[in-house]
């Protein structure tokens, strides 16, 4: 993905999501890899709010689930919130009818995501505030750059504003993470997996897919994924995916399987049943096939030598070990897919501000080197 040059003198206006769609059904180089950003951009003149708006990229739907629903999670979110009482803080300060416009800042570098769930977050509040961007969900932003723009009733900006924050931080968080390690895989793809915060799995793997990664298994419905404890229990691969088979034609079922080997031995019971037999696989996990080495490198020798048994009869996902600093070398071996529960499960989030008196906090922001 070209990185888009910001600025904040041509607005983006976002559409809200309809009702519908918020339900939704190289040899290894030496040192740590890091995300890497374009230069830094001039500062750019603020736009205003009446600014003609150009026209917008298309947003990144959510992923399509058959039972997650986006307005019960952001309704839960702002009930934590408001509690039995509402936010006695404006209640108290801020007259009804007062009007202001507040400014989001990036506080850090990074990939901005979250912008359409923050459009479905503030019309579940006020619909008739009006939010205007000036980077689309994807776009890298710095820090210090002013990216969006909300104006309307006062009181409504700030019971909606740190719902927003802490959505958009987290996903901007994935994001960012999740754009340095597919940029690093290639050609292998990037994906998540059910490591995700709980409720939170929608936004979760929206995010990913919002940094160019894609997303595996949306939960336990659709893909039968056989791990090492289901293995465990079967008494071996080959009964295990013998009882697979069975159900998955008893029961007239097209989903994706895939298997989970650990030892080249299992890569080659597995091959040896698929060779005998018509069979729904269509994926073999490697798991800890990848040995960190006490010099900092990494053995990937195993990795290649079942990726070489398999031979392209299947697709490959390696998992296991994969951080930043090793997820090139491991897409370097011809698997097809890499998998990484760090992308969600302890993502690091991306620092942003809501600010009225953008001007003070941008002051305090140069400060505090945060802006």
């Amino acid at each position: 993905m070209t990185p888009a040059t910001p600025t904040a003198a041509a607005p983006i206006r976002q559409h809200l999501p309809s009702s519908s769609s918020a339900r939704s059904g190289n040899p290894r180089p030496s040192g740590r890899l890091r995300l890497r950003l374009p230069a830094r951009p001039r500062a750019a003149p603020s736009a205003s709010m009446s600014a003609e708006a150009r026209a917008a990229p298309s947003p990144v739907p959510p992923p399509a689930h058959p039972t997650y629903d986006l307005s019960a999670v952001i309704a839960l979110a702002l009930s934590e919130d408001a509690g039995d009482r509402g936010d006695v803080s404006c209640l108290a300060t801020i007259p009804t009818d007062v009007k202001a416009e507040a400014t989001f800042i990036a506080k850090e570098d990074g990939v901005i995501a979250g912008i359409s769930l923050a459009e479905m977050i503030f019309n579940q509040v006020d619909p008739s505030l009006k939010v205007e961007w000036f980077e689309a969900d994807g776009n890298y932003v710095h820090k210090g750059l002013q990216f969006g723009k909300v104006y309307g009733c006062a009181q409504s900006i700030i019971v909606a504003e740190r719902v927003v924050l802490n959505f958009m931080q987290r996903m901007s968080g994935i994001a960012t993470m999740t754009k340095a390690m597919a940029d690093a895989a290639r050609p292998a793809c990037i994906l998540e997996t059910r490591k995700t915060a709980p409720g939170l799995r929608l936004v979760d793997k929206w995010a990913v897919v919002i940094g160019g990664g894609k997303n595996h298994r949306l939960g336990l419905f659709d893909m039968v994924m056989i791990k090492d404890n289901h293995i465990s229990v079967a008494g071996g691969i080959t009964n295990a995916m013998t009882s697979v088979d069975q159900f998955l034609e008893k029961e007239n079922l097209a989903v994706p399987v895939e298997v989970e080997t650990r030892t080249l031995e299992e890569v080659r019971d597995l091959l040896k049943y698929t060779d005998e037999n018509k069979t729904s696989l269509t994926r073999i996990m490697l798991d800890n096939m990848v040995v960190p080495l006490p010099n900092g490198d990494l053995d990937v020798s195993m990795l290649k030598d079942a990726v070489q048994l398999i031979n392209g009869r299947f697709e490959t996902e390696a998992s296991g070990n994969v951080t930043i600093d090793t997820v090139k070398k491991i897409g370097e071996t011809g698997v097809t897919y890499i998998s990484s529960g760090a992308l969600t499960h302890s993502v690091k989030a991306l620092d942003i501000s809501l600010k009225i008196d953008t001007e003070l906090a941008l002051q305090v922001g140069r400060r505090t080197k945060r802006a």
